[in-house]
Parts: C-alpha cells; structure tokens; sequence
C-alpha cells in the first residue's frame, strides 16, 4: 500500500491527526533517551568553551613496589620482546599480581618494551595513568593523575579514552538526537500555519550561527 505524502493543507483532518500523533510519538520518545545526554553533553559544551577559566588542581598518586623474583623473570623470560624497541601485552602472570597488590585491573593492551624497562600508558577520562617496570631489577613504578570531574565529563563529551562502549552509546544518542530534531521540523511544520514566527524562529537558528561563522572565525 502506498504511503501518501504528507502535507499541511491539503490533508484530511484524519489523516492530519495520524501524522501528528504518530510524529508526537516518536518525538516524546526520542526526547525522553535524549533527555539526559543532552544536559550532559551541553553542561559540558559549557564547561569545554570555558575551560580556561576553570580551575583545577590535578592529584597525582605514585605506588611503587618490588616485584618478586619469579614475576620479574617473566620480562626476560623466551619470547619477549629483544632489540631496542618492541610492543606485547604484559604477561598474565604479571598483570594478576598488579591487580592483587595494586588493585589496578589491565587488560591485554601493548605496552612498549625496550631492554632497560617495559613501559605501559594508561590514558583514562579526566587523568592519565602510567606504569613502568625496570626489567633488570623488577622495580614497578606506577603513577595516576586525577584532574577532577570537570575534566572527567568533558573527556566524556569528547570520547577521549572512553572505550568501545561510550563510543556506541554517542552514536545511538546521536541517532536519538536525529529523530527528536527531525520529527521535531515536521511538527513545527504542521503547526506553522497558525504561528507565522515560526519560520522566521528556524531561520534564526540557522542565520545566527552561520553569520557568527563568516564574521567572526578565522
């Protein structure tokens, strides 16, 4: 069957009120999964665009420890990287004791491995995170940055070294925000009829950021 246009004028009451529910629908639920993500992601639109003008002092925390003789010889141990630079994960063995002693779960990532150490990043929304592990003596440094929450949401807005899962959850959001905006236009346009502002209101919306643009960013 055949889905007939949809149009403002010349649509039957009936059929107009089909589309205006049906459109009312899927904006109240769009708007409601959107709802928290867009406080979210415009508090931090804010927070991103002042940034300099927010303080913060980072905490950093510094743990070192010994490694035991026979977790040490692991990063000397037959099929770990030789020459003057290599990446493999650290071994199993090895990440078990650091999630034991220092309660710090690592997953299978390379770290970079050189003669002198093994060197592991650990980037993280709002910090940053390293651990080092001289392969000689088996001495582990490891080191966490904090720098607060405000910085946390703003990585969070940004999906700086938030994961797989962040990164699906901003597509379906972007997807959510799509439907809510576009079903959205079409309500507006089955209404406009009886409210002459609101072209010129949609117009606005498009004129003022396009001039700030052409005038104002170079």
């Amino acid at each position: 069957m055949a889905i007939e246009p949809l149009t403002t004028n010349s649509a039957s009451p009936a059929r107009r009120a089909y589309w205006l529910k049906t459109l009312h629908q899927w904006h109240w639920i769009s708007s409601a999964l959107c709802l928290v993500g867009l406080l979210l992601f415009a508090l931090t639109g804010i927070t991103l665009n002042n940034a300099s003008r927010i303080g913060a002092t980072p905490k950093v925390t510094s743990l070192k420890q010994q490694l035991p003789p026979p977790v040490a010889a692991l990063l000397n141990a037959p099929g770990t990287p030789r020459g003057d630079k290599g990446s493999a994960p650290l071994p199993p063995a090895l990440r078990d004791w650091i999630a034991q002693h220092l309660k710090l779960e690592l997953d299978a990532r390379d770290a970079e491995w050189s003669p002198e150490e093994v060197y592991l990043s650990l980037p993280r929304p709002g910090g940053d995170a390293w651990l080092r592990v001289d392969r000689a003596s088996g001495a582990l440094e490891y080191e966490l940055t904090d720098r607060g929450w405000i910085s946390f949401l703003n990585d969070l807005h940004k999906g700086r070294n938030t994961g797989a899962a962040w990164s699906w959850f901003i597509d379906v959001f972007a997807a959510a925000c799509l439907v809510f905006s576009i079903t959205g236009l079409f309500i507006l346009k089955m209404h406009a009829g009886h409210r002459p502002i609101t072209w010129p209101m949609v117009g606005a919306g498009l004129v003022i950021p396009l001039v700030l643009a052409i005038l104002f960013i170079h």
